[in-house]
């Protein structure tokens, strides 16, 4: 039965999924279906959490909207989520970052990772 179960998440799964970690500012891209008509949201904020793994893998994005904090966590391989691209890579020393919770403004911004461009 395990491997039936590994199966069915294999096929499930997208093939290429864009590389992000915690502390990343990204933008989700999320299909919204209203009605009949089907459009494209962006989403923009920062990774807090992302757990689990194979096919039930989910990530939580976090951003400021009119100074009230808004969560959304979408499931990494749903076909809901059309693209993930990462704004800009933040540094993050541990794997939940819940403290941003109860920070806004400056305080709730982590530090940039500056890659070198040769």
């Amino acid at each position: 039965m395990n491997e039936l179960i590994k199966e069915i998440e294999a096929a499930e799964m997208k093939k290429e999924v864009k590389d992000f970690k915690v502390g990343d500012t990204v933008k989700v891209s999320a299909r919204v279906k209203e009605g009949q008509r089907e459009r494209i949201q962006l989403f923009e904020g920062t990774v807090i959490k992302r757990q689990g793994g194979g096919a039930r893998e989910t990530f939580t994005v976090r951003k400021l909207s009119s100074g009230i904090g808004v969560e959304r966590t979408w499931p990494v391989h749903s076909p809901n989520v059309a693209d993930i691209e990462v704004v800009r890579h933040g540094k993050a020393r541990r794997a939940k970052l819940n403290f941003l919770r109860e920070r806004t403004g400056k305080a709730a911004k982590l530090k940039e990772i500056v890659s070198k461009a040769d």
